[in-house]
């Protein structure tokens, strides 16, 4: 049965073990837990209740990394996606006065759509227009993202009215406790060690509790209010009230952040073809869809793949084994989830700004000497933290490259479909400033 197993996940091809493999998951896991917390309380200011959308939230995360890692064998996981929960709240349900359950219909078609598109190969030809020279760029790009986050949770880098950001508090046991973090993993790296990344979050995290630094309530929770959310969508009210502008937004968003995350992690972990392709892309967007619409069905925002799924991949991560750990994971969490809340942002960020470090390593692969690439992979790098959209760095990073091929007269040797791409962008520019 092992062996079979290993068979199916690739183990000799890819250099895999059940080991690096079991860390790698839980490394991935422990980077992306907050989301059990900050999920639920932001759709609970729809009048969600905060229990069930915590179950649905584990729940979803289960399913999706599962799925993702069980069919096409990814070390991707998913979650509710960070960014869309706050749409889904702030602007649909309390901005246009939508019942939240109309809105989790929205949700539900926005999935469906997103089938449709997977199995007409629709999503799979967007990814392929990506010049694979930017490939690179996009995961240098996500690394200083998810770097930026790290230093921000930190409280390293905070808010400045003066410079837009400055230096936190150093004298912050908070901040002391990241920077120690930091410093320890950067040594256990140094000496090659696989497991750096989850050991550091850990030590980090013992030293605190040590030192007074976790805070943890006890609190009752009951895994089975997920039947207050649970089927609880309105899929007519969603198809009466014309909710087109919506579940735009929700594909949109939804489609080309996951095509940044799908392109950086594959990219980080050697998983992308000879030819600049990834292998399986169908059911990686069918694990993805899948997990939106049976989201929507528990009760909660879109379901997408979380660029966390790095820490997974720095630690050593190649098959979809990885992402399973991670759903097993998430799946316990439900029943523990005032536990898994006790992991403070100082223990994780440390592993996120050295995972955006590995990231950025990639942009030594751009041809800076050849205008045409440099400029469109710059754009892409310094605009995915800074505007803190993936999406919106893709974006600048496809339009500029279309206009310079345009522009140098090499317009015909790139597919149609980039052209294509590049009006969608822009489209969503116009869509966004309009909005």
């Amino acid at each position: 049965m092992r062996s079979r197993l290993e068979k199916y996940f690739h183990f000799e091809e890819l250099q895999a073990n059940w080991r690096t493999e079991t860390l790698a998951g839980l490394t991935t896991f422990i980077t992306m837990a907050y989301i059990i917390f900050v999920n639920p309380a932001i759709l609970s200011q729809t009048g969600m209740p905060l229990a069930a959308v915590t179950t649905s939230t584990c729940l979803c995360a289960a399913f999706g990394s599962i799925m993702m890692g069980a069919l096409a064998n990814y070390p991707l996981a998913l979650a509710p996606g960070m960014g869309l929960n706050a749409y889904f709240t702030y602007t649909v349900v309390k901005g246009m006065g939508v019942p939240w359950q109309t809105a989790l219909g929205a949700v539900f078609l926005s999935g469906v759509i997103f089938l449709l598109l997977t199995f007409g190969g629709i999503r799979q030809k967007l990814v392929g227009a990506i010049p694979y020279q930017l490939h690179a760029s996009v995961a240098g790009g996500i690394g200083l993202f998810i770097a930026f986050i790290g230093l921000r949770n930190s409280g390293i880098i905070v808010p400045s009215p003066a410079t837009t950001v400055t230096l936190g508090n150093m004298h912050s046991p908070a901040v002391l406790l990241a920077v120690f973090g930091i410093v320890l993993i950067a040594i256990l790296q140094a000496y090659r060690i696989k497991a750096s990344m989850l050991i550091g979050v850990l030590v980090t995290l013992v030293v605190g509790i040590l030192f007074h630094q976790v805070k943890w309530t006890p609190s009752t929770f009951n895994p089975m209010a997920i039947k207050q959310t649970a089927f609880h969508l309105d899929i007519r009210g969603a198809l009466k009230m014309n909710a087109l502008e919506i579940i735009f937004v929700f594909l949109f968003v939804d489609l080309f952040d996951n095509i940044g995350t799908l392109v950086a992690v594959t990219e980080r972990a050697g998983l992308i073809a000879e030819d600049h392709t990834i292998p399986r892309l169908d059911k990686i967007f069918f694990a993805d869809a899948t997990a939106t619409v049976v989201g929507s069905l528990a009760g909660t925002s879109t379901v997408t793949s979380y660029i966390e799924s790095s820490a997974g991949v720095a630690a050593g991560g190649r098959t979809g084994v990885t992402a399973i750990v991670t759903g097993i994971l998430f799946f316990l969490a439900i029943f523990v989830a005032p536990i898994v809340g006790a992991i403070p942002d100082f223990a994780t960020a440390p592993a996120l700004i050295l995972v955006g470090a590995l990231m950025v390593a990639g942009a030594a692969r751009i041809d800076w000497e050849e205008p045409r690439i440099a400029i469109p992979s710059f754009l892409t790098l310094i605009t995915i933290p800074l505007t803190y959209s993936i999406a919106t760095g893709l974006s600048f990073g496809i339009i500029s490259f279309a206009v310079l091929e345009l522009a140098t007269g090499r317009g015909r040797k790139q597919h149609w479909m980039l052209y294509l791409l590049a009006l969608l962008f822009l489209s969503r520019f116009i869509y966004l400033h309009a909005g």
